[in-house]
Formats: structure tokens, C-alpha cells, sequence
């Protein structure tokens, strides 16, 4: 207070320094808080004091400064006049004073949570506003319309009770009863939330700004209802046009207004709805109650419905991990497609399918085809590709039925076999294949073989066109295919003009027997120390170092799905998509159980209908996020 007013009277004299910064210094770390702080927040004593230093010196800037470096603090500990004659501090101040403002000391020393800094004590007011007790009735109905007509069968009966004349028609409601029945819920309604903006308007008393009906100039009609003012007084529009009552945002009637106008409207979007809701009414909010109403309305939703995503799961190990061509693989089918007996005429025509198998490590292609649909049939192409491409450690595909039929046949011969070839057992002991399936209904789990699919029908659909082949030309032609599909670069060519070389499936396929054995790594080796034979396994291995190299990295970035969205929890309310069907068909189920990946994600749930309980990936449900 002292230094304050010291300073304040020093700069009232010399008027030529008021424009000087002014840099004051304390060496209390609580003084300093309380005057850096806003005087509302301390103690009356403590507040009234900072409140005068602040109004002395408003533009001073306050700084902490260490006892030992404060010259005061010479004066209040005392000093012999010895002392005094030679005490540098006193006279010259403390050292760093003469050089620039930036080498000052900043640091201020933390307060003790001990000290007490006489803050204000907060006062807490609650003050309860009871409303005006509605009936009801308003809240034992859903539909506007029903709601009226009980309000109008209960007035005729009061009516009767006492006395009044009878309509003509004792059976049915007239239009009269129905209005007033209306006018009675707005009233009811405007009574309960807009007391005293109808006493104020009633009275002639202008509404303040802060109130939320200032901008709508309020008036009250001959029928005592609340209406808007507004400035449409000579255009052409229905006297409830341009006059709407007065509704509030949060309330029973207002809720079964936009219900009824909303199915007027056979469930139109916001603006239909607002543009009709204001031929009569005035929801205070706009569009926000409205949008919020057509959100939560489930048929709606029904067709509004977004299926669930989740972040791209990480590749799997048989992805990313070199391996020989087709040891992990995955199948698919298409078709069918036509084929005939033989090339001459009266030839009989039959379908045919085409079976595609593609490794995950190399991306190469194999082809067959297959005459039938069956187990059977996919079994003798299983075959024919093994017996070219080697025993699979894993075969990952699609629950289709020939393919879950074909899984449970090869346990069945893996079975038969451990008991009656002891040589055979011996083999597909140590060459087993595991099948997995994806969940049903989940293409996308496959996109590997998706795409192989489509890239093949690309060029069946240009070559063949609307010919119909033998077994021996199709096949042929699948071949030709299958070559073309396996001499596709992996990725792109090198940045030098004179490397025109690629990776292609190809690539691991040529010279790799049925069966390797595995063998070590000789990319590292003098090719002056290699035989023959290791010279083209080196060559092998320059191919996967290109393959590690080259092509792995384009696999590193996420096409879609890039951010985790909400999880799908037990207890959800969802719609399982069936794109036979419009969305108004499809069947509500209740998540039951969740399958989380490997990082914690779900992308696979199992849900409960009606009807059954089936496993389905989130992609083929829309969550209900409604209320």
C-alpha cells in the first residue's frame, strides 16, 4: 500500500514520467497473489486494500524479488551506521537491476497449500419456482388428434352435467368442439410456462431483451391465446399464419404438435415440418425441437440408417509374412457361367463355376472349374489345385454352403484316413490344412479373393462375350488367364529409367517346387561360394527381399475406415441389413454378445431377432440411437 501510493504521488508530480513503464518489487509470494489477483476473490480486509493499490498504479507490472536482493529489507532487519556507509545493496541496489528488463529474475516460488490466502467464502442461493400444475391427461395419450377428442367427449359431458343444450348429433364430435378443445391445451399449456410474459403483455408492459419472446413483439388474441406479433399484418396469409400461438421448446403439447404434423406431413424432413408448423404454431427453438423429434422417430431412422464401421483391423501374420506360394490361401466362388458338351451342333448346354484360389503372401492366382455347385465338385478342384500348388496350411474363405459342406468332408477324409492308410495320416499329420471361415455376411472380410474375382471376369466378360465354350476351351482360356492375372506387377516401377524390371506374382512361382523344404537364406552369400542349385534359391530370395522391399509398404496405409467410431455394446438396438429387402423390412435385433479383435476393436457381433440368433459383422447393422 506504502509503494503504491509512494509512486502514485511521485508520478502526480513529475508529469513528464507518466507515461514511463513503472516495474514495482515484492518479496512476499502472497502479497504478490493477492495483487495480481482480482479483489472480488479475497477477504473484505485483504480486498478492500488490493482494490487501492490496483486504482493507484493500474498499469504497474509487479514482480517477486528474493529477501537477500531486496534493499528494503536492509532497512526493516537493521543495519550499524558502519555497514550502512559501505552497504552495496543499499545504495546501488541488487546487481542484475543494471542490466536489460529480459535478464531480470521471472521466477516466482510456489505457494505452500498450507497458507491460507483468506479467499471469499461462496455463497450458494437455490431458489424453487413451482409451475402451474397441468392435467394429465395430456401425458396418458401419443397422439394429438386422440387427445382432442377425449378433451371434447369430457367437455360435452360436463356440458350435459349441467344442463347446457345438446348438439345434434349426439354421436359424433362437430369441428367447434374439436377447436376448442384445442384452444384449451394451448391455453392450458401457455398459462404454465409463459405466466408472466402473458400478465406483462396483457398489462401493456414491454418484455425485456433477455427474454427469449422479445423478438416475436407477443400479442395476446381476442381468444386470450399468445401469439406473434410479427410485421405480416397486410400480407394475404390465414389469420393463424400470420399470427401463430406461442409455444415452448420442452413441453408435452408441443411434443404431440410436431408428432401429429409430422405424420400429416407422412413423415417429412425439418423443413417441410417447420413450414407447416408455422401455418399455426411458433415453437420457440426453430428447426432444434423439430430435428431432434425427427431423429428419434424410428421409422425414420429405419431409412436414415447408417451401418456401423470400425478402424481397418491389422493385416494378418499369413499377409505379411514370406511363405511359399499358396501355403496360406484363400478361395471364393463365381458364375456360373454356360458351357456345352461338345463344339458341333444340338450340343447340350450345362453351367459351370469358377473356382479362384489366391495366396496371401504373393498374390498370385490359380484357376479351375468346376462343373457343379456341390461339396463334391469343390472337392475334386481342391484336389487339382493341390496337386499342382501343394498342400495349403490354412484355406480362408466365405460360409458358403458348398464351402462349409467341402470343410466338414475334408475332416471327415483326414479322419478316415488316421485310421485306415497309416502311410497317408503320416503325410496330412505333418500337412494339414486348417479352414477358417469368415463371419456370414461379411464380403468385405475377403477382399483379397473379391478382388481376384473381379479381375478375372474382367476379362472373361471382353473375351467370351456372348460365346459358349466346352470344358476344354473354358478351361483354356483360364489358363491364359491365370497367366495374364500372375504377370501383374505388385507394385510400382522404380524410379530408374533403366530398371525395367518388376515384382509379379510370377515371380514365386517359377522354379519353387510343390514341396520346398525350408532351407537357409543365401541373399547374403558371394555368388563365387554358391553351386547351382543355390544360385537360384538366392534368386528366389532376392525376389522376397524385392517383395519385402517393394510391395510390403504399399500395405502399410488405411484406405477407409480411419478413425475408431462408437463400439457396439451389448444391449444395442440394431437393424440387420438385407439388401433384398427395403430398409422398412428389416428385422430389429438386440446385440446379445460382442467379438473383439485381436486390438480390442469389435467388428463382429452376434445378434438375437425374433425369429433367431445369427453372428453378423457390424458393417450389416445400423445401431438405433434412438430413445
Amino acid at each position: 500500500m506504502l509503494l503504491a501510493r509512494l509512486i502514485s504521488c511521485i508520478r502526480k508530480i513529475l508529469l513528464k514520467y507518466q507515461s514511463v513503464p513503472v516495474h514495482l518489487w515484492l518479496d512476499s509470494s502472497v502479497s504478490l497473489a493477492w495483487i495480481r489477483g482480482q479483489p472480488s476473490q479475497w477477504a473484505e480486509f485483504v480486498a478492500n486494500r488490493v482494490a487501492v493499490i490496483q486504482e493507484l498504479v493500474p498499469d504497474a507490472k509487479w514482480h517477486h524479488v528474493a529477501g537477500t536482493d531486496n534493499p528494503a529489507d536492509c532497512a526493516s532487519r537493521g543495519l550499524l551506521p558502519l555497514q550502512l556507509l559501505n552497504h552495496e545493496l543499499w545504495w546501488h541496489g541488487p546487481a542484475w537491476l543494471k542490466q536489460p528488463s529480459v535478464m531480470w529474475p521471472t521466477t516466482v516460488p510456489a505457494l505452500d497449500v498450507t497458507v491460507d490466502l483468506e479467499h471469499r467464502r461462496s455463497r450458494c442461493t437455490m431458489i424453487n419456482i413451482a409451475l402451474k400444475s397441468t392435467w394429465d391427461l395430456i401425458d396418458r395419450y401419443s397422439q394429438l388428434n386422440r387427445l382432442l377428442r377425449i378433451t371434447a367427449w369430457l367437455k360435452r359431458c360436463v356440458s350435459r352435467f349441467r344442463s347446457n343444450p345438446h348438439p345434434s348429433n349426439p354421436h359424433a364430435l362437430t369441428p367447434e368442439e374439436i377447436h376448442e378443445s384445442l384452444l384449451f391445451w394451448i391455453k392450458e399449456t401457455q398459462s404454465r410456462y409463459f405466466a408472466n410474459e402473458l400478465h406483462a403483455v396483457s398489462k401493456g408492459t414491454p418484455l425485456p431483451r433477455s427474454n427469449p419472446l422479445s423478438k416475436l413483439t407477443p400479442i395476446l388474441g381476442q381468444d386470450g391465446i399468445l401469439r406473434v406479433g410479427g410485421r405480416l399484418n397486410h400480407s394475404l396469409l390465414d389469420p393463424d399464419a400470420k399470427h401463430p400461438a406461442i409455444l415452448p421448446r420442452e413441453c408435452s403439447f408441443s411434443r404431440l404438435v410436431i408428432s401429429d404434423v409430422h405424420h400429416r406431413t407422412l413423415h417429412g424432413g425439418v423443413q417441410l415440418m417447420l413450414a407447416t408448423l408455422r401455418r399455426q404454431y411458433w415453437i420457440l427453438g426453430g428447426r432444434s425441437p423439430i430435428s431432434s423429434f425427427v431423429r428419434r422417430c424410428v421409422r425414420c431412422s429405419r431409412y436414415r440408417a447408417v451401418a456401423a464401421r470400425e478402424l481397418m483391423g491389422q493385416l494378418p501374420s499369413s499377409r505379411v509374412t514370406p511363405a511359399r506360394p499358396f501355403l496360406n490361401s484363400g478361395v471364393d466362388y463365381a458364375g456360373p457361367f454356360t458351357l456345352r458338351t461338345w463344339r458341333g451342333r444340338s450340343a447340350r448346354q450345362y453351367k459351370g463355376y469358377l473356382v479362384v484360389f489366391v495366396c496371401f503372401s504373393s498374390s498370385a492366382i490359380h484357376l479351375e472349374l468346376a462343373t457343379d455347385y456341390t461339396t463334391q465338385g469343390f472337392l475334386a478342384a481342391c484336389k487339382r489345385f493341390t496337386g499342382r500348388r501343394g498342400l495349403c496350411q490354412t484355406i480362408t474363405s466365405d460360409c458358403g454352403t458348398n464351402l462349409v459342406g467341402a470343410n466338414a468332408e475334408l475332416r471327415r477324409m483326414f479322419s478316415a484316413a488316421s485310421k485306415e492308410l497309416a502311410d497317408l495320416a503320416h503325410v496330412l499329420a505333418a500337412d494339414g490344412t486348417a479352414w477358417k471361415f469368415n463371419p456370414p455376411g461379411a464380403p468385405h472380410f475377403g477382399g483379397k479373393w473379391e478382388a481376384a474375382v473381379k479381375s478375372t471376369k474382367f476379362h472373361l466378360r471382353r473375351i467370351i462375350e456372348d460365346a459358349v465354350l466346352t470344358y476344354e476351351e473354358f478351361n483354356t482360356l483360364l489358363t491364359q488367364i491365370e497367366a495374364v492375372l500372375n504377370s501383374r506387377p505388385l507394385c510400382a516401377l522404380s524410379e530408374d529409367p533403366d530398371d525395367l524390371d518388376v515384382l509379379t506374382p510370377a515371380h514365386f512361382l517359377i522354379g519353387a517346387p510343390l514341396a520346398v523344404v525350408p532351407e537357409p537364406i543365401l541373399i547374403d552369400v558371394p555368388v563365387s561360394r554358391l553351386s547351382r542349385w543355390q544360385l537360384l534359391r538366392q534368386f528366389i530370395d532376392r525376389f522376397w527381399k524385392r517383395w519385402s522391399a517393394e510391395y510390403l509398404h504399399h500395405l502399410q496405409t488405411r484406405n477407409k475406415w480411419h478413425q475408431p467410431e462408437r463400439h457396439v455394446k451389448t444391449g444395442d438396438l440394431v437393424l440387420v441389413v438385407d439388401e433384398r429387402t427395403p430398409p422398412s423390412k428389416w428385422p430389429l435385433a438386440r446385440v446379445i454378445a460382442v467379438h473383439p479383435g485381436a486390438d480390442g476393436l469389435v467388428r463382429v457381433v452376434s445378434v438375437r431377432t425374433s425369429t433367431s440368433t445369427y453372428k453378423r459383422p457390424i458393417t450389416k447393422l445400423c445401431p438405433l440411437y434412438v430413445s
